[in-house]
């Protein structure tokens, strides 16, 4: 079974997840357009959707799932997206896609969420993959200072710019033993809009694709 194979797995089980009548929250990437294609076959049984990034948008929109925007949201019942990694803890590095600010700003919102990914994306520590930063162009060389001194490397992606208008910095070789309190730590450097690490917000159900089927994982 090919990777695809997988994400689309387990994109299609957490369809399981949706309320009808009600908003779903709408991640970025691979595995979340798998899921938003999935969504497509539902999309007269709920409200509508509420997307973390332009990409998702355009993609909902083009199989005619109303859009809300957030702001016109109070709470949404479930929010579905993937992750670059994720751990035992549920803990998550977001942000390969460069929209882990919005991300973040739906997971907050929702009561439930789920992540859904293929068994390539489960480690046991964080920090194999970059950890993106989404930071203020002016601030890009300080933040990038105080990266270091927390043992990081950080590279700027080339070229990209986030859908808020900011840059993403690529931390490397970070020892992430305690994925909130790095959260917390990053997330104070004044320039720093948003780090990739979701773990004060982590997932509340992993479905995890592998070759033997999908494994749910559920923090409660």
């Amino acid at each position: 079974m090919t990777q695809d194979e997988l994400k689309q797995q387990a994109a299609l089980l957490a369809l399981d997840y949706v309320i009808e009548g009600k908003i779903v929250g709408v991640g970025t990437g691979s595995t979340a357009n798998f899921f938003i294609d999935g969504l497509a076959t539902m999309k007269d049984r709920i409200e509508g959707a509420v997307a973390s990034s332009e990409a998702s948008a355009r993609r909902l929109a083009g199989h005619g799932i109303r859009l809300l925007d957030m702001n016109e949201v109070e709470s949404l019942p479930v929010y579905i997206d993937g992750a670059d990694e994720i751990d035992a803890s549920l803990a998550m590095i977001k942000g390969g896609g460069g929209a882990q600010t919005r991300e973040k700003i739906v997971a907050a919102v929702a009561r439930t969420f789920v992540c859904i990914c293929d068994a390539s994306k489960k480690v046991e520590r964080l920090g194999r993959f970059p950890l993106p930063i989404e930071v203020i162009p002016m601030a890009r060389a300080q933040v990038s200072r105080e990266l270091v001194r927390l043992g990081g490397r950080p590279v700027l992606r080339d070229g990209f710019i986030t859908d808020n208008g900011n840059l993403i910095l690529d931390v490397h070789d970070l020892a992430i033993d305690d994925p909130a309190g790095l959260e917390i730590a990053i997330d104070g450097i004044v320039g720093v809009v948003t780090s990739g690490l979701f773990a004060k917000r982590g997932a509340d159900v992993l479905l995890l694709a592998t070759a033997d089927g999908v494994i749910t994982y559920d923090r409660s």
